[in-house]
């Protein structure tokens, strides 16, 4: 077993940090502003750094800036009849109690995710108890330490008529935490896979705030959103300015996501994802309301390309959630979000060429289920790409099927490598900014790679790997 992660992990791993270019699942051409996340590595000692070298003026935002949570629990207490669990009433989960199981999760973060929005200026994720990744301060904005991830082209929803970036904040909970410190250590300066380093304990939860860069009214379906200041490049039809500016962004979905070995034997996960819903009463809160959950992806259904599509039963969508949140929905409507990135405007068949226009092609397991040592695998039912089309195996074919099986944390994508127990955050980006920031002779060579990935962006919009 390996305790590093090796070359090719890097490469395609750079490909994924220097670049703001390709989505999870769409081909389209992009503005072509340069932003601070096409810098190639974090500097060598980096491991936890706060955030991007370029911070707003005291004039511009008075207020303290972002601090990284890294003191990582040396010890995980055990999690005992939680509470998603009892929500389930002794039951298998189904679409009949799946969610009350979404409701209790909510309820169970609330305490330590409220203040981040109520209290903002006054929140850290140390003062109430969550941890983040560490290699990654280069990429954050320096307010609310967001980075790129997914986003939108214009018209990936009927009322979105401009590029949108999707900026990301994931929090892990105290027993999460202890993994994340399994990996790194005190100093991040090591990778640990060794004897399922990587495999997080039962109760670990983590969870992901989703910002949108295309505020109300440009985007209708964020009429009354929380909206947050954060620092950043990237302009819209709301805020044209190039460079650097204090720029505004809603809050629109979180994802929860909890090991839970009892409801999800199979996977050992439950994915749940909220998105706002601007038509119900009430608080921010209240207005985030359930998409889905799901805690497999349904390998014995083999979809079509289309609607209608036969019943999942490892994937449970909330049909009263709103119209945008499920325009995106993955293969055969397996759970994604607004901001994941699972349909892709136009891709081809790599075997016949045939075009295929907006092909739900992903899902929120599927993306994560490639996180292994070695980025050996794309996150998408596709080969690496080589071009600026997107070229996928023929859906529903066994190749294509690898991304939709249910293989329990441990088990890697690929043989001979190390699960990393669909942390695709941590396998991909963390470690590749690792490693990217290694000075050796290996990665000054990988560092020759940007200007063909940079060709490669050109062609594709921003990037969108990161659920």
């Amino acid at each position: 077993m390996k305790s590093t992660p090796s070359l090719s992990t890097v490469m395609i791993t750079l490909f994924v940090i220097v670049v703001v270019a390709y989505n999870c699942a769409s081909n389209n051409k992009p503005k072509e502003e340069a932003t601070s996340t096409e810098l190639v590595a974090a500097a060598p000692n980096g491991a936890f750094q706060d955030h991007r070298d370029s911070i707003p003026s005291k004039q511009q935002y008075p207020d303290s800036l972002f601090v990284l949570s890294h003191d990582y629990p040396t010890t995980a207490k055990p999690v005992v009849n939680p509470s998603w669990q009892k929500a389930l009433n002794g039951q298998p989960i189904s679409a009949s109690n799946v969610f009350a199981y979404m409701d209790s999760l909510k309820s169970y973060v609330a305490p330590n995710v409220l203040p981040f929005f109520t209290n903002n200026k006054q929140w850290t994720a140390a003062k109430y108890g969550w941890f983040q990744e560490p290699w990654l301060g280069s990429q954050r904005e320096a307010i609310l330490g967001t980075y790129l991830g997914n986003g939108n082209p214009a018209n990936m929803f009927k009322t979105l008529k401009e590029d949108e970036a999707g900026y990301a904040l994931v929090l892990y909970d105290s027993t999460a935490g202890y993994t994340v410190g399994q990996i790194w250590g005190k100093t991040g300066q090591k990778v640990n896979l060794l004897n399922d380093a990587a495999q997080f304990k039962e109760g670990s939860v983590i969870v992901k705030f989703a910002f949108s860069n295309v505020n109300y009214p440009a985007w209708p379906v964020m009429q009354g959103a929380q909206t947050f200041s954060i620092y950043d490049t990237i302009p819209t039809t709301e805020n044209p300015k190039k460079g650097y500016q204090m720029r505004k962004v809603s809050f629109f979905q979180m994802d929860i996501i909890v090991k839970d070995s009892k409801t999800a034997p199979k996977t050992g996960w439950v994915y749940s994802t909220f998105v706002y819903d601007k038509d119900i009463s009430g608080s921010f809160w209240d207005k985030m309301v359930p998409l889905g959950a799901m805690w497999g992806d349904d390998p014995n259904v083999n979809s079509p390309i289309a609607p209608p599509y036969p019943a999942l039963k490892e994937t449970v969508v909330n049909q009263k959630a709103p119209a945008y949140s499920r325009e995106t929905l993955g293969w055969g409507g397996r759970l994604s979000g607004p901001n994941d990135g699972a349909v892709a405007q136009l891709a081809y068949d790599i075997n016949t060429k045939k075009p295929y226009k907006n092909l739900p092609l992903s899902s929120c397991m599927s993306c994560h289920s490639p996180a292994q040592d070695t980025f050996k695998s794309f996150l998408l039912p596709a080969p690496f790409p080589t071009s600026d089309s997107l070229l996928v195996y023929t859906p529903g074919s066994p190749d294509w099927n690898l991304w939709f099986r249910d293989n329990y944390g441990n088990v890697p994508f690929d043989s001979g490598q190390v699960g990393m127990d669909y942390d695709m955050v941590m396998a991909f980006k963390s470690i590749g900014a690792y490693e990217a920031a290694q000075p050796t002779a290996k990665n000054k060579l990988l560092r020759s790679n940007v200007a063909t990935i940079m060709n490669f962006r050109r062609h594709n919009t921003r990037s969108r790997f990161w659920h």
